[in-house]
């Protein structure tokens, strides 16, 4: 049984978009595939070979992005409540021994990039700060080790 996961109405959008052009690139990689078949000896065919392996990423990348789309509900992270820290919400945090200030946007595994500060809320630093409250502290245990937080503010997301 799989678990229904949150995800962003821009996220899924974009999974949306991706799955469009993947369908579209689809019917293309089919059609060169055919055009190679009718040259002969299949075995030695390398245009028909790489077609069928483009074929095949192409096809496991769009059945991964239905998956998603199937078990997922989209949620518009704007309309978030930000009186604890939850999916949607951004979080400001404070490392208690750098004393440095973080900013994440807690999103769904399935739109959650590093890249643009938005990280899972099945990571372990997005996990530890669900249901928090402006204030709390808590010690979350990553690969490098243990880091304490402090959450110092939760606002809305800038993102549907």
């Amino acid at each position: 049984m799989h678990d229904i996961m949150p995800i962003s109405q821009t996220g899924s959008e974009k999974l949306r978009e991706e799955l469009g052009e993947l369908e579209q690139e689809v019917v293309l990689v089919r059609q060169r595939v055919a055009e190679a078949r009718e040259q002969g000896d299949l075995r030695e065919n390398g245009e028909y070979i790489y077609g069928r392996q483009q074929l095949g990423f192409i096809e496991g990348r769009m059945a991964e992005i239905r998956g998603k789309l199937n078990y997922s509900e989209t949620i518009d992270c704007t309309q978030v409540p930000c009186d604890k820290a939850g999916f949607g919400t951004v979080v400001t945090l404070r490392d208690l021994e750098t004393q440095k200030k973080t900013v994440y946007h807690l999103l769904g595994p399935y739109d959650a990039d590093l890249t643009d500060d938005s990280i899972s809320i099945l990571s372990p630093i997005g996990d530890a700060l669900l249901g928090l409250t402006p204030g709390d502290k808590v010690s979350v245990n990553i690969p490098r080790g243990l880091i304490h937080f402090e959450l110092l503010e939760i606002t809305p997301s800038p993102i549907k």
